[in-house]
């Protein structure tokens, strides 16, 4: 497959990741575990206003994947972002996960994809494109 084709439909796949997680899962509420986990967390008289503007948080992660606009940036605050949630939802609340502390191996992946998409994926496209 074209590595630009690669690339781009990889990008499409991490901003939908970002949408179905932030529009279905938060801001509609369509799984209620996200709320709980928030409210786990950060206390439940504030769970349902932080985890919808934590799913608009997300909305926006989706626009500004698909934009390209500082894709590195984006990616390195991605991959904190995934990191920094997964090792906290796997210390306090493994029990509302959905794979359990299993999740822990969706989110490296998760975290590898965005790694591959950005720092090898691209130059490799951009490397295709110019020859």
């Amino acid at each position: 497959m074209n590595k630009r084709i690669l690339y781009k439909a990889l990008q499409v796949l991490i901003a939908l990741v970002w949408l179905v997680n932030g529009l279905y899962c938060k801001v509609l509420n369509q799984v209620p575990r996200h709320r709980e986990i928030v409210g786990e967390i950060l206390g439940e008289d504030f769970a349902a206003p932080l985890t919808i503007l934590i799913g608009i948080s997300e909305i926006i992660m989706t626009i500004w994947v698909l934009s390209g606009y500082k894709s590195r940036l984006s990616t390195l605050i991605q991959i904190i972002l995934v990191a920094v949630m997964n090792v906290m939802e796997f210390i306090l609340v493994p029990e509302l996960l959905l794979w359990g502390k299993l999740n822990a191996l969706f989110a490296l992946g998760f975290i590898l994809i965005l790694y591959y998409h950005e720092f090898i994926l691209k130059a490799d496209a951009a490397r295709e494109q110019t020859a």
